[in-house]
Formats: structure tokens, sequence, C-alpha cells
């Protein structure tokens, strides 16, 4: 019995809080020195909707700052994530700046690495110091010597465990975390961000330092603090030490999962049971959320019951405001969207996907549909001071219009077949357009 509810404890500890699924909890800037581990934490933050990343650093440490910043962006642009600002050098200071002044919500600092960058922002930045409320910073302790990250820069390690922002300093999570049972769940797990963890730690396998927990217990902790004990104090700094292992690993699932926020509004969740859906689109369930992953598929049913009827262009404009998101990593009801698809359908259809995809909606204020022709699908998605134009290929759109227009030819807008055939086109173009492929993507400004 005392087992089973030390078990309940453990698991009631790992459960999302309720709150606004719009809003993170966590907005973060993070510095790396691009180590393995560093990519695997960041991956977990990625996998996050209840962090937002506002921009990356790269400093020297594991490896110089320059091989740190290709790695990260690597890693940011192969997760499809090409708007995410990384910087290095003296870049860094800069963006670290601009992420801070165009912010409005409290600031915490990731510091997976040497504190270098840490402390030449806290000289440099002027919204440093009112605009960060806290850095998490990766490391074995607090005293002189006490794990790489300090003594790689012991002179920016004191300068801020002892200057104006508290310092929490999280350490690591002992000899192979990632066990045989660990990595069997994280290879079930179809999100891009646990292959890639999972694609990194394969890529070292006769290291036992891959299967240890660096700064992975970093986002762990951001998530789930009272996994940790607090192990030692000085000044405004604090370390904590992970205290339940077993815990922790069921916790780096959750987050992998991107299950650390309840982002549904009315229903839990929609089933992956194939028989909970239509006869015609259940062949497809389990290859569509495979390969689109489930922010795809739920918005894609969302927005073509909202429709009304299973539409082309609806499903069109849905793959195009997830990529939006995607691009900026960002979160819904975070982006402005300009459409010119216009107001007559079927083209306008497209409206209603880039809506429930990015919650871009008029009733909040950010969906505009513009009144000047040509009419076409693509949208400029505006998010901070960067606006992305995003526009289907032509060859697709030359290829799905003539597909219309041919059974609106034969069979006419009032034909029940009409609709079917609609219906079997939209099925086809979810199943086989990868979001990844079918658009041109334009940084205007």
């Amino acid at each position: 019995m005392r087992r089973f509810l030390l078990a309940l404890l453990s698991l009631l500890l790992i459960i999302p809080a309720g709150g606004h699924p719009w809003k993170p909890r966590h907005y973060v800037i993070i510095d790396s020195d691009g180590g393995i581990d560093d990519l695997k934490a960041i991956c977990m933050l990625m996998a996050s909707p209840d962090v937002r990343i506002l921009a990356i650093t790269a400093s020297d440490g594991y490896f110089n700052a320059t091989i740190a910043y290709e790695k990260l962006r690597d890693l940011a642009d192969g997760l499809w994530h090409e708007g995410l600002p990384i910087a290095t050098g003296e870049n860094a200071a800069e963006l670290i700046e601009k992420a801070l002044s165009s912010e409005t919500m409290p600031v915490k600092f990731i510091a997976l690495g040497p504190l270098t960058t840490v402390a030449k922002a806290i000289e440099r930045s002027p919204s440093f110091v009112d605009r960060v409320k806290q850095i998490i910073w990766s490391n074995s302790g607090l005293q002189d010597n006490e794990g790489f990250n300090y003594r790689a820069a012991p002179e920016a390690a004191e300068k801020v465990l002892s200057g104006p922002v508290p310092v929490t300093v999280i350490g690591a999570g002992g000899d192979n975390f990632y066990d045989e049972a660990l990595l069997a769940r994280i290879d079930s797990i179809h999100t891009p961000y646990a292959a890639m963890a999972k694609e990194l730690i394969s890529s070292m396998p006769s290291h036992s330092f891959v299967y240890t927990a660096f700064d992975e217990m970093v986002p762990l902790f951001l998530h789930y603090p009272k996994l940790f004990s607090l192990s030692g104090t000085r000044e405004q700094a604090s370390f904590y030490a992970p205290a339940d292992i077993d815990t922790l690993r069921q916790a780096a699932v959750k987050i992998l999962r991107g299950e650390t926020i309840e982002d549904m509004q009315v229903v839990k969740d929609f089933p992956d049971d194939t028989s909970f859906y239509r006869p015609d689109i259940q062949p497809y369930v389990d290859d569509i959320i495979r390969k689109y992953g489930h922010d795809e598929w739920t918005a894609g049913i969302l927005a073509n019951e909202m429709h009304r009827h299973l539409g082309v262009y609806a499903i069109i404009g849905v793959k195009m405001g997830i990529r939006a998101i995607e691009y900026f990593m960002t979160g819904v009801d975070d982006l402005q969207a300009t459409t010119h698809a216009g107001t007559v359908s079927p083209l306008s259809c497209m409206n209603d996907g880039v809506q429930v995809s990015t919650g871009a909606t008029p009733g909040h204020g950010l969906l505009t549909v513009s009144s000047e022709p040509p009419f076409y699908p693509a949208v400029e998605f505006t998010h901070k001071n960067h606006v992305l134009r995003i526009t289907l290929k032509k060859e697709l759109a030359d290829r799905i219009a003539s597909d219309l227009k041919e059974i609106n030819y034969i069979y006419g807008l009032d034909s029940d077949i009409y609709w079917e055939l609609v219906r079997q086109k939209a099925i086809q173009y979810w199943h086989q357009f990868d979001r990844h492929e079918i658009f041109d993507l334009e940084l205007i400004k």
C-alpha cells in the first residue's frame, strides 16, 4: 500500500497544472556551447508547448562558439524552426537585448554552458537586470571548481553567481538516466523532437556520457521543480539536485510528447483510435498523425468541422498555418495573418484553415483578408518585426484548381457527387501533401 501511494504521489507531481494554453508559463532565452547534452535539452524545450524560446545564443565551452552556432542552427533548421533567431559573438548581446525589449512577459535565461555570455549580457544589455527574473544554469555545484561549466569560465561564473539576478543551478542526473526502458519509450513517440533526441543518443552508442542526463535536467526542473531537492545556497544562488530519477524519466517522456499543458478547451483530446472517424478517412488516420503530427491533425479536424465539409483549401490553410507557427517557433494567437485568398470559395476556404491552425481569427483581430487582387493561395504571417509570406507552389495550385474546375464542370456545385468527390480530393491531399514541401517561403521583412 505504501509503495502504491508513493507511486501515485510521483505521478501527481508530473501532471500539468491548469492554465491558459495560449500563454506559456516560461519565456526563455537559451545560451549553449553546442554539446550533445545541450542539444538534447533544447529538443525538450522545443517540444514543450509551455515554453516559448525567444532566442538562442552560442558561446565557447565544450565547442568553440562558431562550431556551437553551426550545431544550434542545424538543429533548429532540421526541426523546421528556420525563423528562430540564433547568434554568437558580438551579435549575441544585440540579440539578447532585442529579444528582451520586444517581450512583455517575464523572461528566464537558461545557460547550458559556461556563464561568459550571461556575464557580458548583465554588463552590456540595458534590459537584462530588469527583464530577466531568473537565470537557470546547468552545473555540478556552487563552489569554486565545481563542474565543467564553472571551470571553463570561473571569473564569469563568480560575477553571475554574486550578481543582481537570482541564479538557480541544476545538477546532473547520474549515470544511465537513459536506460533501455526510457529509450524504448522515446522511440515510440512520433514527434520530431523525440526522434532527434533518439538520433543524438544513437550517434554515440558506445559513450556513457550520452546516457547521462546533464543539461536535460534544466528543462525537467523548469517543468517539474518538485522532483528536485535544494542542496546548497550562496548569496542569490541556489543549487538543486534531482531527487527522483524514476519519476524524472516519466517526466522526460511527457515533455517530449508535448504533454505539458492541457491544450484543448472543451474536449480532452481527439482519439487516435481510427474507429472514431468516418470510414473513408479511417485508413489514413495513423499515417497522417505519424507524418504530420497531432497539431496538424487536430487543426484539420476542427477546421473542417467548422467549415461543415471536408474541403481542399481548408486543409491547405491548416498546413500553411502550422508551417508558419513551426517556422517562427511560436504558438497560437502569436501571429497576425494577411491572406490573399479573397472571399470567394473555394479558394477563400483556405482562410478557415489558417484561422483554426494559428488562432489568428477576426475575433482576436489577427486576421485580415486582403481585398486587393490578384487572389491566390498565399498568406503573410507577421511575428514581432518579421513578415513571412507562405505561398502554395504554383504547380500544386494549378493542379488543385484544375481538379476542382473539372469536377464542377461535370457535376455542378449543386450535385451531391461534386461534394463527395471534393471530399475524396481533400482526404487525398491531406495525406499526400507534406507542409515542408508544398509551399514557397519568403521572409519579406
